[in-house]
């Protein structure tokens, strides 16, 4: 246990971020199935939307460092070919 106010507080701050990083990470891996499900229905629309919010969730998961940029560029990337294949 810990000893001092500020690692008791430390011990706050770590379990609340961590709630959050997981929900954040949860959300991420939502919003991936449904691209993919919504892909597999072949509408152009929808699969857009749903790449955009895929990618948008992506990119803000990056500017808090949880999710490392190389992944998101191979994701965007996927996605952006996979919409591509989608069209033609």
């Amino acid at each position: 246990m810990a000893n001092t106010k500020s690692a008791i507080k430390n011990i706050r701050k770590n379990r609340a971020r961590y709630q959050q990083n997981r929900a954040v990470l949860s959300r991420l891996k939502t919003l991936e199935k449904k691209f993919y499900s919504v892909l597999d229905t072949k509408d152009l629309e929808s699969s857009t939307l749903a790449s955009k919010s895929f990618i948008s969730a992506l990119e803000k998961a990056t500017k808090s460092s949880l999710v490392h940029p190389n992944k998101v560029s191979r994701k965007k990337s996927r996605s952006a070919s996979l919409l591509a294949s989608l069209n033609s």
